[in-house]
């Protein structure tokens, strides 16, 4: 049951604001010594787009800048003559296409056709864009950088200042790395998950020849990919989930060595805390990230389990729509855990910025008495997993299997094993091996708490045998249990008696190649053999008949 807190038994919140100066005294932010980075050169050839009034007002503004030159696309012409505009190239264009980031920028007439910039400055690529249309050229939350648009947010006179800044080499850190091996986006031809794809409010991760590429020169670093990658095939940068983890614990750890007792940890973007005008309460510890995406339900719950009596996610009306939507979804699905696994869902709370009431309440539910001390384990599925059975130990852990948001990366498999034929197509693609094979006999066996319901298992079958089935499973026993699916004794091969597949997968094998003219009236013997005896046979049948050779 969870406890209560009374407030009326609280020490002085003196103690607990004590016990974080100390924390973050001792705590030092994780800091990459040497991240990688990824630069833009700017020559400072600028286009400007839009109707023909109004990129010639904003032309006007920009006589006198050091600018290299000045493009104007017209999408709307007024009658005009061109040559009234000083120090611009001009041209007329109802339909551009752009593509590109700061300093290559592609801009053709319509799909496919000529290069603007070729046809008006003789180059490649404009370095930089001002979008004056009443419809965007880029239809990104996030655009690339270079590219400038008036908004709600930005003036006119915002987005021409930053035009002119725009000449120079820029660095920018590569926020993410990617390791392909533990994806679950593809394999073997088959199409899995898709979750980073869905969630980039920059558009900058696609799919090139069933591997994720992230562009780093469209990438802000908003870490959406990162908390909604499953398998932890993503791993945000600035800091990498070891080191942000470390600091949670760490900071916890300090602060309740120094007499600290009703700590609260807040995830917000820098920029948030910097704009709040005053510090928070004695007992909030914040978590500044670089951005709110960086840090997910891992992160959030094992701060729970790591001492931290409540868990405040701040959201702000710039978040980009997807990444809001990707922080909403991973509360509704960490809620839902802790629920299944016994907890208070007051544990976590989703917070307004600028709310300074809700940011420095005190928590309704007192922290966890024992705390999880072990180091965090490498792969962001075996943390996660880590500290599920913590929470499930010192929780009422549900028996039952419980429903999840839509897409939740959680839950099993429905295997029909009448039918299954053991040909382990399913165990070749998982990339998690929540699907194995013992390897001393046919068998399958399967793992929950491994699986992301990246669905390869399900298009890879040959059988269509496997169906998701979504849910969690807070009990840890059923959860971790390796659990053997099917298992058949091996067939042996007719001729030299070598173990080389099962009956079923035989006899699948036999009934669709029941045709094939080298399975042929007695031939069809030659599925039972192994490869190398299979072989022999055709040989030894082709030197007794040489017409034979005319069936292959």
């Amino acid at each position: 049951m969870p406890q209560f807190i009374d407030t009326r038994a609280l020490n002085d919140d003196a103690r607990n604001a004590a016990a974080r100066e100390a924390a973050l005294q001792q705590v030092s932010w994780p800091q990459n010594l040497a991240p990688p980075t990824v630069s833009y050169v700017s020559h400072g050839h600028v286009a400007i787009v839009g109707p023909a009034d109004a990129i010639r007002r904003a032309a006007g503004r920009l006589a006198d800048s050091e600018l290299a030159s000045v493009t104007l696309i017209a999408t709307q012409e007024d009658g005009d003559e061109a040559s009234d505009i000083a120090n611009a190239h001009y041209i007329a264009c109802d339909a551009p296409r752009l593509e590109g980031y700061l300093g290559a920028f592609r801009m053709t007439a319509g799909e496919n056709g000529p290069l603007l910039s070729k046809a008006t400055i003789g180059r490649d690529h404009f370095d930089a864009v001002l979008d004056l249309g009443a419809s965007p050229l880029m239809h990104y939350e996030l655009p690339p950088p270079g590219y400038h648009r008036v908004t709600a947010t930005t003036s006119l006179e915002q987005a021409l200042g930053d035009l002119q800044e725009c000449i120079g080499e820029f660095e920018k850190p590569r926020y993410f790395q990617i390791d392909a091996a533990l994806c679950a986006h593809a394999g073997r031809g088959q199409s899995g998950c898709t979750r980073c794809l869905d969630v980039c409010p920059a558009d900058a991760i696609s799919s090139v020849k069933q591997e994720i590429v992230i562009d780093p020169f469209r990438c802000h670093g908003a870490g959406s990919c990162t908390s909604a990658c499953p398998t932890g095939a993503i791993r945000y940068a600035l800091p990498t989930p070891e080191r942000l983890d470390d600091y949670i614990t760490r900071l916890l750890a300090t602060y309740h060595a120094e007499g600290g007792d009703t700590a609260v940890v807040r995830f917000l973007d820098q920029e948030t805390q910097a704009s709040e005008p005053d510090a928070p309460a004695g007992h909030v510890l914040d978590v500044p990230l670089e951005e709110l995406g960086a840090a997910g339900l891992d992160h959030w719950l094992g701060a729970i389990a790591r001492g931290a009596a409540e868990v405040r996610i701040v959201m702000h009306d710039a978040l980009p729509p997807s990444l809001a939507s990707l922080v909403r979804d991973q509360h509704a699905q960490a809620t839902a855990m802790l629920e299944a696994l016994g907890h208070d869902t007051r544990r976590l709370v989703p917070l307004d910025a600028g709310d300074a009431d809700a940011r420095d309440a005190l928590p309704s539910v007192a922290p966890l008495a024992t705390r999880l001390d072990a180091a965090r384990p490498h792969g962001k599925r075996e943390a996660l997993n880590a500290i599920l059975d913590f929470l499930a130990a010192h929780g009422a852990p549900r028996e039952t299997r419980v429903a999840m948001p839509a897409g939740a990366p959680f839950g099993t498999l429905d295997i029909d094993t009448d039918n299954c034929t053991l040909c382990m197509a399913c165990v070749a693609v998982c990339p998690t091996q929540a699907l194995s094979s013992p390897g001393q006999s046919p068998a399958l066996n399967f793992q929950e708490s491994a699986c992301v319901q990246c669905g390869l298992c399900e298009t890879a079958c040959p059988e269509q045998v496997i169906a998701l089935h979504p849910g969690f499973m807070a009990a840890p026993e059923p959860r971790n249990r390796v659990a053997t699916v099917k298992e058949e004794p091996p067939f042996e091969c007719i001729s030299c008696g070598k173990p080389f597949a099962t009956a079923s997968t035989i006899a699948s094998i036999k009934q669709k190649l029941a045709a094939h003219p080298y399975f042929a009236g007695d031939a069809i013997k030659r599925l039972e053999m192994c490869e190398d005896c299979r072989v022999k046979d055709i040989w030894h049948d082709m030197a007794r008949d040489p017409n034979a050779q005319l069936k292959v």
